[in-house]
């Protein structure tokens, strides 16, 4: 299992940067998938998961503000975030489980390197 990410990059407050996430070696549509971000000096935060049929879980601090989808076509999991402000700063995380529900409570397996967003 592989995840390499893209997308990150510089935006001012209340701009918008959408990151994805291209998996290999399995498929996305039988995975729980989720993106976590990690502040400088904090731990990593889980921001947002989707479930095999669709169903996803947001941390209250991007809900309304951030979209988690994918294409299975592609294989590529994405996160569409507007309205960034300051404390969205951080690296961000794909990761994939084997579980197919209850993906916020999932253990997460599979990592990408991460991609880094700065807000300023």
């Amino acid at each position: 299992v592989q995840l390499v990410e893209s997308g990150g990059g510089s935006v001012q407050t209340g701009g918008s940067l959408r990151l994805s996430c291209a998996a290999s070696g399995y498929r996305t549509s039988t995975y729980c998938m989720a993106w976590f971000r990690q502040a400088p000096g904090k731990g990593r935060e889980q921001v947002a998961t989707l479930t095999t049929a669709g169903y996803t879980d947001y941390a209250d601090s991007v809900k309304g503000r951030f979209t988690i989808s994918k294409d299975n076509a592609k294989n590529t999991l994405y996160l569409q975030m507007s309205s960034l402000t300051p404390e969205d700063t951080g690296i961000y995380y794909c990761a994939a489980s084997p579980w197919t529900t209850s993906c916020h409570l999932a253990p997460y397996n599979y990592w990408g390197q991460g991609t880094q967003v700065t807000v300023s």
